[in-house]
């Protein structure tokens, strides 16, 4: 990827080079980093395209949690080049409701060549759509894992089908393409019977760690080693159950799980481990900043995510990237990349199998390191940012060129 404006401006130069304006609509964002995986990789995408020379603006709402982000509102903010529209959600918070921005779609998106859409059963996307329709941009939708079988039917099932009835379907058959970031989310969304354009694949990037604090200087160096991870939202959908229940038959390992626990759910899991005798081996440690996370990964056994519903895996690529194994379930979206780069293990989701997985690469060191090398080498040759960033380009161009 291009470092510098002067190689950004040498790109833009080539032959057949045609700089777009393009308008991502997401509805939370940087640094509300409690919403998980898809804002880094929606933020980490419109850097690459500003580096391939584009102009990116991204419209979004100013909501984290309960709160709102300490951040002007009347103007954008500049993010690594990205320019981020802020906008205030007065009520109906659940749905992310911003009047405001709804005002300032009417107003600028026809001065978008391509319009992208990063979630599904939420206001911004729905009201984005349809100024899109109404002023004759292309428009392209990426659910983010949201439309997921498991998802749909774990939590809001009939909140969520009404949903695709009444709004998802409308807004999937008029944009121009559907993007997924995996195979088995292509699958998912197939399966769903709903009248769908052309739907492209292309999956997330991994951007190589370039602030990481060393394990020693940092706030978990004090955790006894050795450890198996897992690293994500604590959330129903990451399979932590099943990951606690197959503790008892991994007498050997501590269990280290990072991540933010918005929705709650860590008492319930906290009880769970009681209940299966395994709570002293179980180590919630919150949390996890971009810097630290690295290290957690670099000195884990290996990461676990046996996630129920996964488009991606972000972890999973973060964790290969710097020689970390993986296991992961079959549902995580990026279980096939792992069978065919050798990078992990790819395991049902039953306690006691997902157990035998984990012991089996706990106590083999060389296969470990196997793993690592092959995981490290499948990330930096199919998953930099740069190459991702040409692939979203090129679907982008000919959208653009099948609608003149």
């Amino acid at each position: 990827m291009p470092k510098n404006p002067h190689q950004r401006a040498a790109l833009a130069e080539t032959p057949g080079f045609r700089k777009m304006r393009i308008l991502h609509v997401v509805p939370t964002y940087y640094p509300a980093v409690r919403y998980g995986g898809p804002i880094r990789s929606v933020h980490a995408l419109a850097k690459a395209l500003v580096a391939l020379g584009h102009d990116v603006h991204v419209f979004t709402s100013s909501m984290d949690g309960p709160t709102n982000l300490d951040v002007q509102e009347k103007s954008p903010v500049n993010l690594d080049g990205v320019l981020v529209h802020y906008f205030r959600v007065p009520f109906f918070r659940r749905l992310c409701w911003c009047p405001s921005m709804r005002s300032a779609l009417r107003e600028e998106i026809s001065h978008f060549d391509i319009v992208h859409l990063h979630s599904v059963f939420l206001w911004p996307t729905w009201a984005a759509a349809r100024a899109a329709k109404s002023a004759g941009v292309p428009f392209i939708v990426t659910p983010r894992g949201m439309l997921g079988r498991a998802v749909i039917r774990g939590k809001s099932r009939f909140i969520k089908s009404a949903w695709i009835s009444l709004i998802e379907r409308k807004t999937l058959r008029e944009s121009a393409a559907v993007h997924v970031t995996s195979d088995l989310e292509d699958t998912e969304i197939r399966s769903l019977g709903l009248r769908l354009p052309q739907v492209r694949c292309v999956p997330n990037g991994v951007a190589s760690p370039t602030d990481q604090v060393t394990w020693e200087n940092g706030p978990f160096a004090k955790l006894h080693r050795p450890y198996v991870l897992f690293l994500s939202r604590i959330s129903w959908k990451k399979g932590l159950d099943r990951l606690i229940k197959s503790w008892k038959w991994v007498p050997e390992l501590t269990l280290v799980i990072a991540g933010n626990d918005d929705e709650g759910y860590r008492t319930q899991l906290m009880r769970l481990a009681k209940s299966e005798g395994v709570l002293n081996r179980i180590h919630f440690i919150g949390d996890v900043s971009d810097e630290h996370k690295w290290a957690l990964y670099e000195n884990a056994l290996m990461l676990v995510l046996p996630s129920y519903s996964e488009n991606f895996g972000n972890v999973v690529a973060e964790a290969m990237a710097v020689a970390c194994p993986v296991v992961v379930t079959k549902e995580v979206g990026l279980a096939s990349f792992v069978l065919e780069t050798g990078s992990g293990i790819v395991t049902d989701g039953e306690p006691a199998l997902l157990a035998h997985a984990i012991n089996e690469l706990g106590c083999d060191e060389a296969k470990r390191k196997q793993l690592g090398a092959a995981g490290q080498n499948a990330v930096r040759t199919h998953l930099s940012w740069q190459a991702v960033s040409r692939r979203i380009d090129e679907l982008y161009r000919s959208v653009i060129a099948s609608k003149r």
